[in-house]
């Protein structure tokens, strides 16, 4: 198996998030990523360092204005007076505001507002650098999958961000500039397969119209859980896309059993749908490990997982998103890549 990773991605350095209305530490930090690069090198699988992601590529899945958003913000907001360390929205338009003809602002506070879904994804001084480097890393795993699999330890992660939006640490989906990639490349039908214990509600969005890919997301409970508004099963896609989306909430507390029995549905459906392709984002936030371990999945039900997936054999381009326990997730991606492997 290719590997995939660019050092660039440890630029993106997040200091604080929000949570039930306390200022805490940021997760997605830069040691993330070492933990899993250390694993990879364990595992005999030290990763080639593609390029940043071209602004063409990036263009199949994201708007122009988000993208200029992304890239100037942290300049735009350093110009300002009495400025925080990083770009984060204090006010975000509301359904009420748009029915007035609401519209992007000019100014880089109101823009941040209208392109960040909430407080979890603050923007510094590298983070749009970290996040084309993590989209490179997609999209040379997609083109890596080609009759084989490929993993692409992307960091920032993807599954939150939409077509103009960032969220929940994500910036650039990911999953789906893979997703595209494996389309040109010429797959009629791809498959996205989300194992994060999050809801992968930037791909869904992104794919909700589209009849050329099934997305197929395994996570906690909105109701309950992060993000909260979508991720509901009876969200089924819209026009050509109708039925091509398949959301599998679980209980929280839910464990190996449950998990692993809803993974299996979702692969009946991947198979049903006959799909050339797939696209894995792989979360290890469904640990029991995990600081909010809403899922208790073991890392024998990663493992077990990985082999599961593998069994469908298809080209899969399998795409890193979550997983915050840094003294952990370097042995879950150890155990679901060897019971990938085993398959």
């Amino acid at each position: 198996m290719r590997t995939f990773f660019h050092p660039d991605q440890m630029r993106h350095a997040p200091r604080f998030f929000l949570m039930r209305g306390a200022v805490r530490p940021n997760y997605e930090v830069p040691e993330r990523a070492g933990a899993l690069l250390a694993a990879l090198h364990r595992l005999g699988l030290p990763p080639a360092e593609p390029p940043p992601a071209p602004r063409a590529a990036l263009e199949t899945v994201h708007a122009p204005d988000y993208l200029d958003f992304l890239a100037g913000a942290a300049a735009a907001w350093d110009a300002l007076p009495e400025h925080g360390p990083e770009v984060v929205a204090n006010v975000h338009p509301t359904p009420e505001m748009l029915a007035q003809g609401g519209r992007a602002p000019q100014g880089v506070v109101g823009r941040a507002g209208w392109h960040m879904a909430d407080a979890a994804c603050p923007v510094g001084p590298g983070t749009f650098a970290a996040a084309r480097a993590a989209a490179g890393c997609a999209l040379a795993a997609a083109e890596a999958a080609a009759g084989r699999s490929a993993y692409a330890l992307c960091r920032p992660p993807g599954h939150h961000a939409y077509a103009a939006r960032a969220g929940g640490h994500c910036y650039l989906n990911n999953a789906a500039l893979a997703v595209e990639a494996l389309r040109r490349a010429g797959a009629a039908r791809v498959a996205t397969l989300d194992l994060d214990s999050h809801h992968g509600n930037g791909t869904q969005g992104i794919f909700w119209e589209r009849g050329d890919v099934l997305t197929v997301s395994v996570h906690a409970d909105p109701d309950h859980y992060y993000p909260w508004f979508v991720g509901h099963a009876e969200e089924r896609g819209a026009g050509a896309g109708a039925g091509c989306n398949l959301n599998l909430p679980l209980p929280l507390g839910t464990g190996d059993a449950g998990w692993l029995a809803a993974i299996a549905q979702g692969l009946a459906a991947i198979r049903a749908f006959r799909a050339e392709a797939l696209v894995v984002s792989l979360g290890f936030d469904a640990s029991e490990h995990e600081p909010l371990a809403a899922l208790r999945v073991t890392a024998d039900g990663f493992a077990r997982a990985g082999a599961a997936i593998r069994a469908l054999g298809l080209p899969a381009a399998i795409v890193q998103e979550g997983g915050y326990n840094v003294g952990r997730i370097g042995a879950l991606l150890e155990r679901f890549l060897t019971g990938w492997g085993g398959a």
